[in-house]
């Protein structure tokens, strides 16, 4: 028996391969947020990325012909961040990131120390430093309990894939046989996250990504209707191979429009 579900209200959508690629906006990714801002539907775009602040993103994404407000911005970090405060309101944290991650801690009244912290967070960062590492290592080992923002293994650049949160986090786990608690995709706790910021519920919210095994996976255990488009890692041909389908297929964002 299926349940039927209402018109869309609410709507997340991925931010890299859905609306900008290398920084630059993907064809009808304007119209699709003017679309939304137009008939007053509640949104967040969402990344993975725990590197920068909402509204560093805002400025890179205005910078690609993109407005989008830094409160409409979600990211790994800040679910981190609420992650956290659930768990342990006012805790500290040894934190291995940038200003996206530090931020997000600090601004959710968390300490960040390298002396007995009730967690280590590991984000992503452009610079992983061996004395860094050496050090959560120790601390995780001593017994802080072991936070990563995304399970991302690698990352784009213009030279090629760069190591990223997880590869890190399997040093550590490597170093420690601590396995991190990963909060960002396909984690749907993100989504959750997301979903609590703009007052959305599950059965009238819909997803957008381009990738099968983080975003349409996370929606659709989130229990949301969910949009794969074909302009950023899964190609149309790798669909089938998933044990999950998405709840539409579209080629590219313009071609949600008219969802909305």
């Amino acid at each position: 028996m299926t349940t039927e579900r209402g018109p869309i209200e609410c709507w997340l959508t991925d931010m890299d391969g859905v609306l900008v690629h290398e920084g630059n906006a993907l064809p009808g990714a304007r119209e699709f947020l003017d679309r939304l801002v137009e008939r007053r539907r509640r949104f967040l775009v969402l990344t993975n990325n725990s590197i920068f602040t909402p509204r560093d993103l805002a400025a890179r994404l205005a910078r690609g012909g993109l407005q989008v407000p830094e409160e409409a911005i979600f990211t790994s970090a800040l679910a981190t961040a609420d992650f956290l405060t659930s768990q342990l309101p006012g805790g500290s944290a040894y934190v291995i990131g940038e200003a996206g991650l530090t931020t997000a801690l600090y601004e959710a009244g968390y300490t960040l120390t390298d002396t007995d912290p009730d967690y280590v967070v590991l984000g992503e960062t452009r610079t992983y430093s061996f004395e860094a590492i050496t050090r959560a290592v120790r601390l995780v080992a001593k017994g802080a309990r072991f936070i990563a923002t995304n399970p991302d293994v690698t990352g784009p650049s213009p030279e090629g894939p760069l190591p990223a949160t997880g590869s890190v986090a399997a040093m550590i786990t490597a170093a420690t046989g601590a396995k991190p608690y990963f909060v960002g995709k396909p984690n749907p706790m993100m989504f959750r996250s997301a979903m609590n910021r703009i007052e959305a519920h599950s059965e009238s919210t819909m997803m957008v990504g381009d990738r099968m095994d983080t975003d349409v996976v996370a929606g659709i255990e989130a229990g949301l209707e969910t949009v794969l488009v074909l302009t950023g890692s899964t190609a149309a041909s790798e669909v089938s191979r998933f044990p999950f389908r998405p709840s539409r297929v579209c080629d590219s964002i313009a071609d949600v429009i008219d969802l909305i």
